[in-house]
């Protein structure tokens, strides 16, 4: 087990602090690194992928948990997988793919790890269908604080608390997940363009429910009559008789190709986003889009996670990094997301990063984000003037339409908020203190909120 003082940051680069990094690659060396973690404690770390503070420990230890990565058992029959909770997403489809089975939820990028997967308990653009990860985890063992592995089902206090308690109920060690199961590695697609926020609001309330995906990407720059201007993407696993005949598709159809660009370079400059820029892509992706088109076939890659092709992406917002803003207010509180998204216009927030979903029933985590209702998401420079205050604003909108933000993409929100937005804060903070009183997981985010 190596143990290494680096800087450690989101994927947001917004605010990095030192700690100890430590890599156990047995559950042993795990349970070891959690017993000597230090009087900072520690908190568990997958991929690097939540945007803000939640898998930082300022002067703490941070456990890299990916060295846990093995898949322990298939039921190709029954369709469930059994694995170390350190595996990515990416490398878990290309096991179950060729046999038949995806990964029930998929976030916008497949380099996250199933315990981050659990621990941030993640939605995809199927949750008005699905739900969040969390609905098809069948149980995880969970090393908690006294040194104990315990088997964690649904249905119980602590895998509420840990569906979405990034990280601090424990480190998951393995994990019992449902599949889906699919007959080729393409989606069928449509994409059409709406001509405002209401159009595309529409459009997805009347009929959503035919798709098993949907996401729209918005343009905050638009405004006037084009405010909220969108393209809206929304598809299924295409079946192997849509498959063209005699095409290499259809002789290996549960092949999975992925294709790669190069990465962002290591330094970009400071004040290349800008609204000009912005404001030109923006222009340029809306006009590309077609009016209407129905069953493309496309890659997985290309519909569910896109800028996997390009590494280290998020260089692109410059050395000051970049904020994601998310937040998902109720159905029947379109309101309050109309006033957001003219808001965020005027504003001319430079965001090209910007996506809209419809979510469903939600799950019971106690700190899980998905609830029935519409979730914005959208990537600005950290460094943008007035940006702190102005979504310390933002939050006070979403709070009083009894709306919530997300914690694995947070990095400033007021604690003050907190209760507000997650009516079961209390439960979750009553069970950390019975069941780790000694605070061993503890993380930047957690001391930031009181978690």
């Amino acid at each position: 087990m190596s143990a290494d003082t680096v800087s450690v940051t989101g994927w947001g680069r917004t605010a990095p602090t030192a700690a100890r990094l430590i890599r156990p690659r047995t559950y042993e060396e795990a349970l070891a690194a959690v017993r000597e973690c230090g009087a900072r404690g520690g908190i568990p770390r997958g991929l690097g992928r939540a945007y803000g503070d939640a898998a930082q420990n300022a002067g703490g230890a941070v456990f890299d948990m990916t060295g846990l990565d093995r898949v322990h058992a298939i039921d190709a029959d029954g369709g469930t997988v059994l694995c170390d909770a350190g595996i990515s997403l990416h490398r878990l489809t290309e096991v179950l793919l060729p046999l038949g089975w995806f990964l029930p939820v998929t976030p916008g990028t497949n380099q996250v790890t199933v315990g981050g997967a659990i621990g941030a308990d993640i939605h995809g653009k199927n949750h008005h269908v699905s739900g969040s990860f969390s609905r098809h985890v069948l149980s995880f063992e969970l090393l908690t604080a006294d040194g104990e592995i315990r088997t964690v089902r649904p249905g119980t206090p602590l895998f509420d608390a840990t569906t979405g308690g990034l990280g601090l109920t424990g480190v998951i060690l393995t994990a019992t997940i449902r599949l889906l199961p699919v007959e080729t590695s393409l989606m069928s697609v449509d994409t059409e363009r709406t001509t405002d926020l209401d159009d595309l609001l529409a459009r997805l309330a009347a009929t959503d429910h035919r798709y098993r995906y949907s996401v729209a990407w918005i343009d905050l720059l638009a405004r006037g009559a084009a405010t909220g201007r969108a393209v809206l993407t929304r598809g299924d696993h295409a079946p192997l008789q849509g498959l063209p005949d005699g095409t290499r598709a259809r002789r290996d159809p549960l092949a999975f190709r992925t294709s790669r660009l190069p990465a962002a370079p290591a330094f970009v400059p400071e004040g290349l986003l800008t609204r000009t820029t912005v404001g030109l892509f923006n222009e340029l992706w809306y006009r590309k889009a077609p009016r209407a088109r129905t069953g493309e076939l496309q890659k997985l890659a290309r519909f569910f996670h896109p800028l996997d092709g390009v590494p280290h992406w998020n260089r692109v917002y410059g050395r000051g990094g970049f904020v994601q803003y998310q937040f998902v207010v109720g159905h029947g509180r379109e309101d309050a997301l109309r006033r957001i998204v003219r808001r965020v216009s005027e504003r001319r927030c430079p965001s090209f990063l910007a996506v809209l979903k419809r979510l469903g029933e939600a799950d019971p985590g106690w700190l899980s984000f998905p609830v029935p209702g519409w979730s914005l998401a959208l990537d600005v420079p950290a460094n943008l003037p007035g940006l702190g205050a102005f979504l310390d604003e933002l939050d006070e909108e979403v709070a009083t339409a009894g709306g919530r933000v997300s914690l694995a993409k947070d990095s400033r929100l007021r604690p003050d908020l907190l209760a507000a937005m997650y009516p079961r804060l209390d439960d979750f903070r009553a069970l950390r203190a019975e069941l780790d009183p000694r605070g061993v997981f503890t993380s930047d985010l957690s001391r930031r909120l009181g978690l």
